[in-house]
């Protein structure tokens, strides 16, 4: 009935030398992460203007886009063409 319990074990716990974080890593990081955000900004730009500038191609070739024609550009014209 009676049950034996095993010894106690004893354990020293050592923590890991930690390295401090710094004013200067935060900025690193800071900058660090402003540079990549940048980066992408400036690629999807690029892209999205690529694409932009290739439809007004493909409407210029179908005849579908008259440069400078539309609602909001005023038509100009001498007045002796009146």
């Amino acid at each position: 009935m009676w049950t034996q319990s095993a010894p106690p074990v004893m354990a020293r716990l050592l923590d890991a030398p930690v390295r401090e974080t710094t004013a200067v890593d935060v900025l690193l990081a800071a900058l660090g992460l402003t540079l990549v955000l940048l980066l992408i900004a400036a690629v999807l730009g690029a892209v999205a203007g690529g694409l932009f500038i290739l439809f007004r191609i493909v409407q210029a070739r179908r005849g579908a886009y008259v440069p400078g024609a539309g609602p909001d550009v005023p038509r100009i014209v001498h007045p002796s063409a009146l």
